[in-house]
């Protein structure tokens, strides 16, 4: 029995110092304080339930104590009220106080050593430290707690980015390490971007040789050369010729650059290896530089060997000369780079570097000397010979009709690319696929042709008579125009249907290939070509009058003007009235372009000369149209019932009302 009622002795004295313990260090929460008439009642029952739960504790323990006999009754313990605790500082018996952080409540000692929690209002401090002082209660104010976990997640978030940082250039190490070791080099290492980002090709399978080249034979003859050359060196060196360091392929777009590189590197037989100029631009200066070294330094481990810089313009441009210019110190670096590994002071055997650009202008002179690009290979737009070969190519895999005529084709397609006639034939499989035929025909050639000249034709406006008859006129002004100067080109068809590029119809002709090619026209040509130009202005005018003329001829007058003025300005043809010399430049080069040399006085002369000459092609073409009309009501007629006629059609015409025709075209163009 002794040893019982001491341990519930042990008990309650353990869990009194735990209630004790557990109210001083509770957090305050703050609450609006009842009235003080209700103040017992209100405590009572706005008590949160952590305090309920020690006062039970200490309520259960009170009693477990008070039914042992002659034990001593602990001092009570609860909150109190403002109204109670302002009662006992007045009685003295209040110890000491202890305000909270945030001053909304307070702990206060009686004289039993009871603690009482007492909630507050901020307002009522003063009054409540005045009636301390009056009965000289000590009292102090609870520093604030502070979370033990705060100070570590404070640390931890300042550690957190570079702690990230580290650990994905750990990462990145990692899965480089397999590729480049373990220093992060690899081409998946952080570093990684300093090494060359292309693959040596040990034996290239581009699926290209040089039978799939057409069109170019003297830029082919060149790469065969140095593909010779690599294959047989003993043929060249028994003679003393050494093996060409660069070749530079320049052409306007399209014209097969890549398609030759590719098929040297088919039929090369050694390591080949392609990339871009825009491989080597990075942002960071110095990374350019770094692939070019690495790039060379992988071809001389296997040369002889074949390097490819596809659009060589964006690394190997002119630098600048300073002079206050921004420059471009990683581009300058790069092209440095490239400069020494192609002819420094170390030699580069072994290697051929081939380069392509259709920019070969803005080339630094640096790069185009000899001893870097030994050679520079044209490669221009093919001619009609070369336009049959290419078209034969693409021919190989398709079913032509027995109507199909590739040299009509190649007449009707002048200053086509080979990618332009790649893309024509591919336009006219699909059409005929669409059209449910097995073979092309000339039919959905013709329609590919128009597409990738004029546009697509359009459904919209075809119902509106009057608007078909007007444009009748106005193409039919022109065709008939052109086919009564001699020594124009010929027509090749007109329409009335109407393309998306806006045009309302349009007549297409044929140029001479000899014009074309040598870049010369005569002063009777550009008379013509004047007069040709006006003749849809003239036909509206002779037909409808002068108050019903349209917008349609806004093109032509601008071409009109163009012409006009380059033939007075710059090429010569007003010696009467001006000397013979160019008063403006050919070409304008924008905002920085050199100024016109004529005077005020020469300006108002060229524009007087330009207006004479449009003026007399302009009599030419209303002479010619209006002597002609039966002919051009009969070729509108033409139009009118079928909407497109070809160049034979209007032959038939020119035969039945004129009795001859004058400019004869050498193939004959079906449709």
């Amino acid at each position: 029995m002794k040893l019982q009622l001491k341990a519930i002795a042990a008990s309650a004295l353990v869990g009194s110092i735990e209630v004790h313990a557990f109210i001083a260090k509770a957090p305050l929460k703050p609450f609006s304080a009842p009235p003080r008439a209700s103040a017992r009642k209100s405590t009572a029952m706005s008590a949160v339930s952590r305090r309920g739960v020690a006062g039970a504790l200490g309520s259960s323990l009170v009693a477990a104590a008070a039914t042992l006999p002659g034990s001593a009754l602990a001092a009570p313990v609860g909150p109190w009220a403002l109204s109670e605790f302002l009662d006992a500082v007045e009685k003295d018996s209040v110890e000491r106080v202890t305000f909270d952080d945030a001053g909304r409540a307070l702990v206060a000692v009686d004289a039993d050593g009871g603690r009482h929690r007492v909630e507050i209002l901020p307002s009522e401090g003063p009054e409540i430290l005045a009636a301390l002082r009056k009965h000289n209660v000590q009292f102090a104010v609870q520093p604030p707690t502070q979370d033990p976990l705060q100070g570590v997640g404070s640390v931890v978030g300042n550690l957190l980015f570079p702690l990230l940082f580290l650990g994905g250039l750990f990462l990145l190490n990692r899965r480089g390490g397999g590729m480049g070791g373990m220093g992060g080099g690899g081409p998946g290492g952080p570093m990684g971007m300093l090494q060359n980002q292309n693959k040596i090709e040990m034996e290239p399978n581009t699926g290209v040789t040089f039978e799939d080249v057409a069109g170019c034979d003297s830029s082919k003859l060149e790469l065969v050369e140095v593909v010779d050359f690599l294959k047989y060196p003993e043929k060249f060196t028994k003679v003393g010729a050494k093996t060409p360091r660069g070749v530079l392929l320049e052409g306007p777009p399209g014209t097969g650059k890549t398609l030759l590189a590719r098929a040297c590197a088919g039929e090369a037989g050694v390591p080949f290896i392609s990339t871009s100029g825009s491989e080597f631009v990075e942002m960071f200066v110095g990374v350019g530089a770094s692939r070019i070294r690495n790039l060379f330094g992988d071809a001389k481990k296997n040369a002889p060997c074949i390097i490819f810089i596809d659009e060589i313009d964006a690394i190997g441009r002119q630098r600048s000369g300073g002079g206050g210019f921004a420059t471009n110190d990683e581009r300058e670096q790069t092209l440095n780079q490239i400069l020494t590994e192609m002819d420094g002071f170390s030699g580069n055997s072994g290697v051929i570097v081939l380069a392509a650009t259709n920019r070969g202008d803005i080339l630094d002179s640096a790069l185009l000397r000899p001893g870097r690009f030994d050679r520079r290979v044209p490669v221009d737009l093919p001619d009609k010979d070369g336009r049959v070969e290419i078209l034969r190519v693409h021919c190989r895999n398709k079913p032509l009709s027995d109507e199909v005529d590739l040299g009509e084709i190649a007449a009707r397609t002048i200053g086509f690319s080979g990618a332009s006639l790649q893309n024509l034939m591919n336009e006219a499989a699909i059409m005929a696929a669409r059209r449910s035929k097995d073979s092309i025909s000339f039919s959905e050639i013709d329609y590919a042709i128009d597409r990738l000249t004029v546009g697509l034709a359009k459904t919209t406006g075809m119902n509106n008579p009057s608007r078909q008859r007007l444009v009748a006129y106005h193409e039919a002004g022109h065709a008939i125009m052109a086919a009564l100067t001699e020594g124009y080109d010929t027509v090749a068809k007109l329409t009335i249907i109407p393309r998306s590029n806006g045009a309302g119809g349009f007549t297409l002709f044929t140029p001479s290939e000899e014009r074309m090619e040598s870049g010369l026209y005569s002063y009777k040509f550009l008379k013509g070509q004047l007069a040709v130009a006006l003749g849809g202005r003239v036909a509206e005018e002779l037909v409808y009058g002068d108050d019903e003329v349209t917008t349609g001829a806004s093109n032509d007058l601008q071409q009109v003007r163009n012409i006009a003025r380059r033939m007075v300005a710059q090429w010569g043809f007003s010696k009467d009235a001006l000397s013979p010399t160019a008063w403006e430049p050919a070409e304008s080069g924008g905002m920085f372009s050199a100024s016109s040399a004529a005077s005020e006085e020469t300006e108002s002369t060229i524009d007087t000369e330009v207006s004479k000459l449009v003026a007399d092609a302009y009599e030419v073409c209303k002479k010619a149209l209006g002597e002609n009309r039966a002919l051009m009501d009969a070729t509108v007629d033409a139009l009118l019932e079928k909407e497109t006629i070809d160049g034979i059609e209007l032959d038939v015409l020119l035969e039945k009302y004129t009795g001859s025709v004058l400019n004869k075209r050498p193939e004959v163009i079906s449709v």
